[in-house]
């Protein structure tokens, strides 16, 4: 794998650290936090943009993953190889969206707990995701993971509890 797919499979990085999916999870929400700040009043991102920005980086980074997981079973050696944290980034991201524009850390902290929770744990049918070949396979369980965990983390937030 050239530096550059490496990189970029790797999240710049956060792949080689121990427990890479927590840590891709971790630096994605981190991301989210320092881009969109906490609160109604925003960061660098302005608040009538996140939605759209963030839906817009999910989608570049399902492509990326696609495509890139593709390769990185050949060069890892094996099926959904740890390193590779594509995934856990779209996930992860999918699981926040709704909760922009106003993130709020109790939130941010639901959103990473429910998404680690159901990416690790994998219950049916995440876990028949992985079934699929190539890139699809290592990106799909993460979406639906992700996908799931939004749905937790709306019904929170239009309960109050976030």
């Amino acid at each position: 794998m050239s530096g550059a797919r490496r990189l970029l499979a790797t999240a710049f990085g956060l792949g080689r650290l121990p427990a890479p999916g927590t840590a891709a999870s971790f630096g994605t929400a981190a991301f989210m936090v320092l881009a969109c700040g906490l609160g109604p009043n925003g960061g660098p991102v302005p608040p009538r943009l996140q939605v759209a920005v963030f839906c817009s980086l999910v989608a570049v980074v399902c492509v990326l993953g696609v495509l890139l997981g593709n390769g990185a079973q050949r060069d890892f050696g094996c099926k959904d190889p740890g390193g590779f944290v594509l995934d856990e980034v779209a996930g992860q991201a999918l699981a926040l969206l709704p909760l922009l524009p106003a993130l709020s850390l109790t939130g941010v902290l639901a959103g990473f707990a429910l998404f680690r929770l159901l990416d690790i744990w994998k219950p049916w049918p995440i876990s028949r995701l992985e079934e699929l070949p190539g890139g699809l396979g290592i990106m799909a369980d993460d979406l639906l993971a992700g996908a799931i965990a939004a749905g937790g983390t709306a019904a929170a937030r239009a309960a109050g509890w976030l």
